[in-house]
């Protein structure tokens, strides 16, 4: 009864336009306040408080930070720079520059929204400026922002490791592989449709064109090596990593000149802004959380799926649809703090490994940053490119498609995924 109070207050309080960090809290007060445990409320901040005091989760506003200070340091520009004349003469080349400047960015920042505001304001600018369609550049950007929560170091990674009580490290490394296969299936979509259309083509940089990018760009290059390396070497917990990439950014901004106290500022705002309304999401879905496990509600729910199916496969084709539905209209910080929990035990009924379900969950809910109708993804890169949000739907729609086939990968071969976390740190 408690778990029927809780989602359908949750789902009328979203559909009333309610912010979704103040719908999980009050979808959570309502429900507890029709429940046995009435009188009991000092219950709520209790189980808030403790829920966010995890050393764990100091990592998130770290490499929020990063993604901030990157884009104010002058990092991403060369970046774009760098990818530009290494790719920049291919058919379509600066279609791919913007995928492989995601794949590069991913390294550092970890953030789709940092990815679509950050490097989206230079490609989709240099792209227009090319001849590409506006709504194509903006779309592309927004499908190509997917890589960065997958390539660590990752904040929904992160978040999930908590959740799940997995290794941050392990779960950095499954999503190593993924990334990279989600950003060469969109290189090849985008060579593959340029076979239809005219795309813009530019010369090929000379040897001493590359170098010289190369050169401006070589200490922003080396942050995802040194990022990386020191985590899967063991020299610095995910935490000190993201510390890490925070002073390297500075470092970097300094060495640059760009950085002035002025963006150093507004960098730190904008990420204490965006930790805080993480950290209270988090807080009140624990809440959440607790009211579901006194229902036995995931047990109840792992029952009545099992009775259904017995067929793992059938039950995965039905999970990345739920996933999927959900990453439409519900952000992944929130999603994942709701459905994580609940599909646990559901998972380990079927035999399904923790961390191959973090990544399917993970891409599962990063397509619906790129998906209508509430995708945040296509409000950013509609805002920062100037091109009205419906043209921008209308032009990611089939650019999804190679991101479900390579999560209809991850799915039915957990491989992909399992294998290099399992090479490097062993068997869980």
């Amino acid at each position: 009864m408690m778990a029927y109070i809780l989602f359908g207050s949750f789902v009328a309080l979203i559909l009333l336009r309610v912010p979704i960090s103040i719908g999980i809290g009050a979808a959570a007060l309502i429900t507890f306040l029709s429940s046995d445990f009435s009188n009991f409320l000092q219950i709520i901040p209790q189980q808030m408080l403790e829920g966010v005091d995890k050393a764990s989760l100091t990592a998130v506003p770290f490499f929020i930070m990063a993604g901030n200070l990157m884009n104010m340091s002058g990092v991403t520009e060369r970046i774009f720079n760098f990818a530009n004349a290494l790719v920049g003469h291919f058919k379509a080349g600066l279609a791919q520059v913007n995928i492989l400047s995601s794949m590069i960015f991913a390294g550092i920042s970890g953030a789709a929204v940092a990815d679509c505001a950050g490097l989206g304001a230079i490609e989709i600018k240099a792209m227009k400026e090319r001849g590409y369609r506006a709504d194509f550049a903006a779309a592309l950007t927004v499908a190509s922002s997917v890589i960065g929560p997958l390539i660590p170091p990752s904040i929904g990674l992160v978040l999930y490791a908590f959740l799940a009580q997995q290794s941050i490290e392990r779960m950095f490394l499954a999503g190593f592989v993924p990334g990279l296969i989600v950003g060469l299936s969109l290189m090849l979509y985008v060579r593959f449709i340029s076979t239809f259309q005219n795309f813009p083509q530019q010369e090929k940089a000379t040897p001493r064109e590359v170098l010289s990018t190369a050169k401006h760009g070589f200490l922003a290059l080396v942050a995802p090596a040194i990022i990386l390396g020191s985590i899967m070497f063991g020299l610095v917990t995910a935490t000190e990593a993201g510390v890490l990439a925070c002073i390297y950014c500075i470092l970097l901004g300094l060495w640059y000149r760009e950085l002035t106290w002025k963006k150093f500022f507004t960098a730190l705002s904008d990420s204490a802004m965006m930790t805080a309304v993480i950290m209270i999401i988090i807080a009140f879905s624990i809440a959440m959380g607790w009211l579901l496990a006194i229902d036995q509600t995931p047990q109840k729910m792992a029952g009545a799926i099992f009775q259904f199916t017995q067929n793992k496969n059938v039950f995965l084709s039905l999970l990345i649809v739920f996933i999927i539905l959900v990453g439409c209209f519900v952000e992944g910080v929130p999603a994942k703090l709701i459905l994580v929990p609940t599909l646990l035990p559901i998972i380990d009924t079927y035999g399904i490994d923790r961390v191959h379900f973090g990544i399917i969950m993970q891409l599962g809910l990063l397509i619906g940053i790129a998906t209508p109708p509430m995708g945040i993804g296509l409000y950013i890169v509609s805002e920062v490119g100037r091109v009205k949000f419906e043209k921008v739907t209308t032009a990611v729609l089939p650019m999804i498609i190679p991101l479900i086939l390579v999560l209809l990968l991850l799915t039915y071969v957990p491989e992909v995924s399992t294998f290099l976390p399992n090479l490097i740190l062993g068997p869980d």
